[in-house]
């Protein structure tokens, strides 16, 4: 998953960089609210950890443009401030979560899975991947006309696949997606959804859309398949 961090301390900057990376996060930096602000507008992220106190604009303006612009990436404000009126403005301009400085990073890494999963579960838009459509609301998939006949878990599997087309993703990144938060069994149960959805989604109409990257996880094709 994909994360964009606008932070101007560059210790605290790197330290959460290498972190998240270590927990399989792809991230990219920003120093200025500016630069941060282009960034997210350019790029597209999972999830935006976003400093108040940065050169340029601060953080509670970069969180309003993106908002009036209709950009709904889930943001994490960081701060040095501590109060209730500080918090107020964050959320009010549309941040989904606040964090107050110094934290720890397990704190950190935690809100952010929680802030990945409540986006997960929140998206009613249809999802495409190529032929394959996915409608959250109504919790029914498609690839093409033909309606797809899974039980829950498979549904929420998939949805989380079709988010990320193209993009390589862990089996931990599944769990986190999809598992409630606190799953302690086996990782590899994912395995066995991922073939359930192979012998559903692709062998019926002769496609390959789930690929194993060894070692890693796996990437749906960004064509569906």
């Amino acid at each position: 998953m994909k994360l964009l961090l606008i932070e101007d301390d560059v210790k605290i900057a790197r330290a959460v960089s290498r972190g998240l990376r270590a927990e399989g996060f792809t991230v990219e930096t920003a120093t200025r609210g500016d630069d941060g602000l282009w960034l997210a507008t350019e790029g597209s992220y999972d999830l935006i950890v976003l400093d108040i106190m940065l050169p340029g604009r601060n953080g509670y303006q970069v969180c309003a443009d993106l908002r009036a612009s209709g950009d709904w990436t889930p943001i994490l404000m960081l701060t040095a401030k501590d109060g209730d009126l500080d918090e107020a403005e964050g959320l009010d301009t549309g941040a989904d979560d606040y964090l107050t400085k110094p934290f720890s990073f397990p704190v950190l890494l935690a809100r952010i899975r929680a802030l990945l999963r409540r986006a997960a579960k929140r998206s009613v838009a249809p999802v495409v991947a190529g032929d394959l459509r996915i409608d959250a609301v109504e919790r029914r998939a498609f690839r093409a006309d033909t309606e797809l006949t899974l039980t829950a878990r498979e549904f929420d599997v998939l949805h989380f696949l079709v988010r990320h087309p193209g993009e390589v993703v862990s089996k931990l990144d599944i769990l986190d997606g999809v598992w409630d938060y606190g799953f302690e069994g086996d990782p590899n149960i994912v395995e066995v959804y991922v073939g359930r959805l192979r012998r559903k989604i692709d062998e019926p109409f002769g496609k390959k859309a789930i690929e194993t990257v060894r070692g890693v996880g796996y990437r749906l094709a960004a064509d569906g398949g």
